[in-house]
Parts: C-alpha cells; structure tokens; sequence
C-alpha cells in the first residue's frame, strides 16, 4: 500500500471515444488525462498511435485481425519500453489505461506488474461488447466497471473488478450564455431505435434537431440513392417480391423503406466545443439509454452513458430513459427527467415545453449535483483510495 498524496501515473488512452469519426474529438482526453493533471499527479503519457490502434478493435473480423496482429506485439512493446524508462528515472505508482484486447498482449501486463506497478483498465462498452476485453482483463490488478451488472461477469472471467460509474469534467462541460433556439435536441449516432423514437416525435409535432453520425442516412435523399444502388443488385429484387407477398423478411430490410425523416432535422456532426454548447441551446436535450441493436435480441441491455454527466454538467435540461441506476446519481423529475417509452417521451416533451420555470429549476438543480458529486476527480480520488494508492 503506497499511500502517497500524489501519484505518478504511466497513461494509455486513446484521445477520442470514436476514432472512425472524421474529425478529431479529444473527448476521452479531456475527462480521463485532464483531470488526473488538475489533481496534482505527475503522468506520463504513452507516446503512440492509438487513434489509429483503435479503429481496428475486433479480434473476430478479418479486416481487423491482419492489422492487430500486427500492431498489437509492437504496442506491446513500445508501452514496455517506454514504461520501464519513466520507472528507472522515478518509480510508476499505477499504470492506468483503456485498452482492448486487440491493444495490447497479456504478457505486456503481467510485466508491468512485474515491476511493482499497479495496472488498472478502465473500459466502457462491456454492457454489450464485454469479449473485446475477456483476454486482457485479468492481468490486470483491477478493471474499472461502470456497468454494474457486469461485475459477476467480470468475475467469472477471473477478473478484479471496481465499480466506477462514469462521470464529466467541470472544466469543459459548462453553461454558455447562448438563446435556446431549439425546442428539443439530440446529438449523438443513429442507431438502435434512436430513428424510430425520432420519427414518433417527428409525426406528433415536436420540434427536434438531431446531430452526429449517420442521421444523414435517413433522409429521402439518402435512400432514394442508396435504393438506387441495391437495385442494381439480383438479390435485391428477390427482397422487393417477398414485401410485394407480405413474406417474412428481416425487421432492418423492412425499416430501409419505412423509416425516412425530415431532412431539415437532421444535422450533421458537431465539434466537442458545438457538441457542449448545443446543451444550451436546446429547451430539452435528448438521452437514450439502449444499448446498439439490443432492443432487437432477448435481452434488451440499457446502461449509463458519459451523456447522464455531461449534459448536466454543462447546464442543460435533461431528459433520458430511465434505469434504477440512475437513482443512484440523480432525483428523478428534480434533477433529470426519465421517461419509460416513446409515448411517454413525447408527453413529457409536450409537459415541459409548457413549463419553462420546471425546465429551470430541474436544470439549476442537475447541474449543481452534476458538478458537486459526479466528476472525474471525484471518481479518480474514490478509486485510487479504495486500491490503496492514496
């Protein structure tokens, strides 16, 4: 147990939750490094291209695979190299990073521990995605877990997991004094049943804008051009004849020619900075809670997302599916607003578009519990102690 008021701290982390996006977000950089530097402790950064690293996630796709093999013996190296360095000039306290196991080896983490250094993995999509870390996951002293029900899983994989829900940075998650021009918002990918809960608001008058990756996707224009390319396709038209025969055919086939909106409400993608200030500038910011195409299997899978923090954080009035979890970090309808289905939704919408003192009061309130209980140096510290090193 080292029990030091500062850490040094050997950092592995890709700078942005999605490097397929075409511009460069720094958003992971933002609430994982930022804080640990405002915090006092001394980090030293894996110099790398993990950007790049982290496109090619999926041990099970070959177009991912060729590359992996690759990269990741070399990664593994350098991270030992470099690692082993910063320890000979002063010794590494913890060894903090969000890997995959397409990043590194096994070996590479039994090493560093070698050294007497704690190794910690923090990873965020094992709601859904929990075997792209099975591998690594055990070599490490402990993973970070915010999906709470996946600590058994955890586990039983031979794992040692902490429950570290997540959280925002206060110090770049905050109000901007901007006119809310838009009555509701969502910014965020499309996918899931995102589309369809839109297009329910959409038919039922509600004004909303929605920005980010693939809403494109979903105007006329869109699928007008991509419609034109399937047929030039044989299968496709053994498709078209099962629909003209009412014959069973798959949901998403079917979704393909129904599921069009609005192209006056579909933006594009924002700026980590527009992204933030998009929070004050909408009457009501959109949450969902599923988890990809869940919705779709058995088991329906919802957890809580970096959006639960930020949002709050940032001053904006905020309106999300609710999950018992929740309660754990926010009054319901006093500090954030739930709703169950896409009726409920819309009703609430219409509510709160009504009420512009609720709509104040829940946000003032959601902020100050956002920015007092639920930031990454608060998390940072909670954990750091509970593993000993503070």
């Amino acid at each position: 147990m080292k029990n030091k008021s500062k850490l040094r701290i050997f950092y592995a982390a890709s700078s942005t939750p999605n490097a397929n996006f075409p511009f460069k977000s720094s958003l992971w950089r933002q609430n994982l490094y930022s804080p640990l530097i405002d915090m006092g402790h001394d980090v030293v950064e894996l110099e790398y291209d993990l950007d790049k690293t982290f496109k090619y996630l999926d041990l099970k796709r070959s177009d991912h695979k060729k590359f992996i093999d690759k990269n990741r013996p070399q990664l593994s190296l350098e991270l030992l190299k470099q690692i082993k360095k910063a320890h000979q000039v002063k010794p590494v306290d913890l060894f903090f990073s969000y890997f995959y196991d397409a990043c590194v080896l096994p070996e590479a983490i039994d090493e560093i521990r070698s050294l007497g250094i704690t190794t910690v993995n923090w990873y965020c999509n094992g709601s859904y995605q929990l075997d792209l870390v099975s591998e690594i996951s055990p070599h490490y002293d402990w993973c970070l877990v915010p999906e709470k029900f996946r600590i058994p899983d955890y586990v039983a994989m031979g794992a040692n997991p902490l429950y570290c829900q997540e959280a925002a940075n206060p110090n770049i998650y905050k109000p901007y004094d901007l006119p809310k021009e838009f009555d509701v918002t969502f910014v965020g990918q499309a996918y899931g049943e995102r589309p369809s809960y839109i297009k329910h608001l959409v038919e039922n008058n509600i004004n909303i804008k929605v920005w980010g990756q693939w809403w494109q996707n979903y105007s006329r224009r869109a699928k007008t051009a991509s419609l034109g390319r399937r047929l030039m396709k044989p299968q496709v038209w053994q498709r078209a004849f099962k629909i003209l025969f009412q014959q069973k055919i798959n949901a998403e086939e079917v979704d393909f020619f129904k599921l069009t909106l609005p192209e006056e409400i579909l933006g594009g993608l924002l700026s980590d900075q527009e992204m933030i200030q998009m929070y004050s500038r909408s009457k009501i910011n959109l949450g969902f809670s599923t988890c990809s195409d869940t919705h779709k299997s058995q088991q329906r899978i919802v957890q809580i997302r970096l959006r639960d923090f930020e949002v709050p954080m940032s001053g904006g009035f905020y309106m999300v599916e609710y999950m018992e979890e929740l309660e754990e970090f926010f009054k319901i309808d006093q500090e954030i607003v739930c709703y169950r289905d896409a009726d409920d939704l819309l009703d609430k919408i219409k509510y709160y578009l009504n009420r512009e003192d609720e709509r104040e009061r829940i946000r003032r309130a959601g902020m100050q519990r956002a920015r007092q209980e639920h930031t990454w140096h608060k998390r940072f510290e909670m954990i750091f102690k509970q593993i000993g090193l503070l």
